[in-house]
């Protein structure tokens, strides 16, 4: 009981903090309505899940409002950087007004080709994306997706508990 409330106030002190990071105007950024809902995010997600037989995604706020907030703290640059916080993570980044949640989700899952599942391991190109998204450990996920001051879009999809350990097989 100790260690979960532990760990669940190192959660929620990593969300404040980078929450802290971003201003004002920058929180009022239109963010897409459907993204609170989190399904253009989990269809895709749990369509690849499903292929290989791993339980669905569940989209948690809390999960979400730390990308959220890692993805407003990236406005300025929008450096493809990972946050180094409590959960599994992918990032994408696309340009242009066509640019989707589903096809931020896509890239990832298109890495499945170079999975190899009897040796574990990435071949020919890299994979960790697509293992991070068929996590079977994973349940949890939260995503978001905001416009760079550069045009471009930076899509980041956190997953709790984490995953993509080395040495272990995603499914």
């Amino acid at each position: 009981m100790v260690l979960k409330m532990t760990e669940s106030l190192a959660t929620l002190l990593t969300i404040i903090s980078c929450f802290a990071h971003f201003s004002y105007a920058e929180a009022v950024r239109p963010v897409p309505h459907n993204q609170d809902l989190g399904l253009d995010f989990l269809v895709p997600h749990n369509k690849a899940r499903a292929q290989v037989e791993v339980q669905p995604l569940i989209w948690n706020t809390t999960v979400a409002a730390y990308a959220r907030g890692y993805a407003y703290h990236r406005l300025g640059d929008c450096d493809m950087e990972h946050s180094q916080g409590p959960f599994g993570e992918n990032l994408a980044e696309g340009y242009g007004d066509q640019f989707t949640t589903t096809d931020a989700v896509n890239m990832w899952v298109g890495e499945k080709q170079y999975y190899e599942y009897q040796s574990n391991s990435c071949v020919g190109d890299e994979c960790r994306h697509y293992t991070q998204v068929v996590w079977r450990d994973s349940v949890y996920l939260g995503c978001a997706k905001v416009k760079c001051r550069n045009s471009w879009w930076f899509v980041i999809c956190s997953y709790g508990p984490p995953g993509n350990y080395e040495g272990q097989r995603p499914y």
